[in-house]
């Protein structure tokens, strides 16, 4: 059925469905996330694919290598007692994203803004009974007070990024330079804005406007994107190498045959790590990033034999399709000798094309961010276990 809808069907499961706080808190969709499929979808997917997430851009590459080699001193200094993982790596991935949108590595902001995305987070999963009975939504009827909440988090939004803006636009960068961030690539697409002008547009120069809106709702995408779901994978994968100390001890044995023990490991590297792939394609199929895929159909179809009508709401659960018994051998174990040469799944990837593995999804709301993603995610997981020996604290193998 993933691939009725996600390659078969594909154009017409091509819409996202939004609540009210997510349309609301996105400036009515002006994102790409949420974005109805379209001429303007197509052109932010390609910005977001050519020059936001592009491996061109220099800044956002060295923020990944810069940021994970400030994070090991902070694992050293807890040599010898409980480490927090998951608040490590959250804390990583808040910084890589921060600085590869603004290109400020100034912590002041940065809490500020944490503070911001997660009341969005809160906003994003909250109930609100207008989603259910729309006349409810009614400010006038605000019973639970979200639209309160909605109003001062978009306001914070827009006064935090509009200063970044107009500081941008005060010291412009031209499109394309090795130090510019997110939001100079953005500004060259700006509405009756001259900043940035002059970098490789190509057809998207000549097509795409954005208004500060736009940027907006982009960064938060890709704050959104890219903090929560790549650090989750990394402690996932932590976790679980933890409690099948074989594979750990095999995966750290080929880190120090590759990299020797008097250096880190560099960017070359990883592709010279055949297991450390397979575990990480392996915790990938246990623990995907986004376990429900979330569709909307844009008009009327049929899917074998089934008439769906238009604006349906269609989840594709990514968690259950991983762990399938009819897919997989042993389906609960993490095995990640199963991706290898000589196994059952040798092959299968997760970047859309084998349907039983679907971590990022597939098609056209496939992830624009994977390949920034998994430098994050190798370059870190490869550095946490190349540079330390860790166990789980119960040393029973128990995996909360």
């Amino acid at each position: 059925m993933a691939r009725q809808v996600l390659q078969m069907h594909d154009n017409v499961f091509s819409n996202r469905p939004a609540s009210i706080a997510i349309t609301y808190l996105t400036y009515d969709r002006a994102d790409m996330a949420f974005a109805n499929y379209g001429p303007f979808w197509r052109q932010m997917r390609k910005l977001c694919v050519m020059k936001l997430f592009s491996r061109k851009r220099a800044e956002s590459w060295a923020s990944v290598r810069d940021e994970v080699d400030a994070t090991l001193p902070a694992a050293s200094d807890k040599s010898g007692e409980p480490l927090n993982i998951g608040e490590l790596v959250i804390n990583l991935t808040k910084n890589i994203i921060f600085r590869a949108a603004f290109g400020s590595q100034g912590h002041e902001d940065q809490h500020e803004f944490i503070g911001i995305l997660q009341e969005f987070s809160k906003l994003f999963g909250a109930f609100n009974i207008g989603d259910f009975i729309p006349w409810l939504s009614r400010s006038w009827m605000d019973m639970h007070g979200i639209n309160k909440r909605l109003k001062a988090a978009r306001g914070a939004v827009d006064r935090f990024i509009d200063k970044i803006i107009d500081e941008h636009l005060a010291n412009p960068k031209v499109a394309d330079a090795e130090d510019a961030d997110m939001v100079n690539d953005m500004l060259a697409f700006l509405e009756d804005s001259p900043a940035g002008k002059g970098g490789e547009g190509g057809d998207l120069q000549g097509n795409l406007k954005l208004t500060r809106d736009n940027i907006k709702a982009i960064i938060m995408d890709v704050m959104f994107g890219g903090t929560e779901t790549v650090a989750s994978t990394i402690e996932w994968a932590m976790a679980e190498l933890m409690r099948n100390q074989e594979d750990l001890k095999r995966v750290q044995q080929e880190l120090t045959d590759v990299v020797g023990l008097d250096r880190k490991v560099q960017e070359s590297d990883l592709d010279k790590l055949p297991h450390f792939k397979r575990a990480k394609k392996e915790n990938l199929r246990l623990h995907p990033p986004i376990p429900l895929l979330l569709h909307e159909t844009a008009q009327d179809c049929e899917v074998v034999g089934y008439s769906i009508p238009k604006k349906s709401r269609v989840m594709i659960n990514v968690w259950a399709i991983g762990r399938d018994k009819a897919s997989w051998k042993d389906a609960e174990t993490f095995w990640p000798s199963r991706f290898g040469p000589d196994g059952e799944c040798a092959g299968v990837d997760f970047r859309g094309n084998y349907f039983e593995l679907l971590p990022f999804g597939s098609g056209r709301r496939s992830c624009p961010g994977l390949q920034l993603g998994m430098y994050a995610l190798e370059l870190a997981m490869a550095q946490l276990m190349h540079c330390f020996d860790r166990s789980l604290p119960d040393c029973e193998g128990h995996v909360a």
